[in-house]
């Protein structure tokens, strides 16, 4: 398994440390993997259910159909970390330019304060994966890159789902929902 965890986090208003969440996520995949979890579909949505949640740390477990992502985005103040339980995913993330990678069945990504980034499904089969935040969210914002190569912050919604859908108008992310 590889998971790509960023170097000199910022510290964070939580007593869990991001080793913490990918070991959350790691062994939550694995349940997942043993069927202790449904799992459902949606060609439409990317469908997510909490599977636990506290004070300390929010666990989700999301499907991807093939083409299905967010847009850019942090999680405002909390930790984050994800392991893919099958498929793969590809994140986009923000380090002074946009890069790219994949994340395979059993593998996945850490996310101090302040990481940017875009996760979607490129390939032609759906994917799973199990998502811990910490804190739980309560924000997250959205961000584009401007045509000077620059990262904007566009706007910030309150949430308590992971990375909610997204649409882009005008080239401007934003929620679907939004007023």
């Amino acid at each position: 398994m590889t998971t790509d965890v960023h170097p000199a986090p910022a510290p964070a208003p939580t007593p869990l440390s991001l080793d913490r969440l990918v070991e959350l996520t790691a062994a939550t995949a694995r349940d997942v993997r043993r069927g202790l979890h449904r799992i459902h579909y949606d060609a439409e949505n990317r469908w997510s259910v909490r599977l636990h949640g506290d004070a300390y740390a929010d666990v989700w477990l999301i499907s991807w159909t093939p083409s299905q992502s967010t847009a850019l985005h942090d999680h405002a103040g909390s930790l984050g970390a994800l392991t893919v339980v099958s498929g793969t995913l590809t994140e986009r993330y923000w380090t002074g330019g946009l890069r790219e990678r994949a994340l395979e069945s059993g593998g996945g990504a850490a996310f101090p304060l302040g990481h940017v980034h875009d996760v979607v499904n490129l390939a032609a089969d759906p994917a799973v994966s199990v998502h811990a935040y910490s804190p739980p969210l309560t924000a997250m914002s959205y961000y584009r890159v401007d045509g000077t190569g620059a990262l904007r912050r566009t706007h910030s919604v309150l949430t308590h789902e992971p990375e909610p859908d997204a649409v882009v108008l005008d080239g401007v992310p934003t929620r679907a929902d939004a007023p």
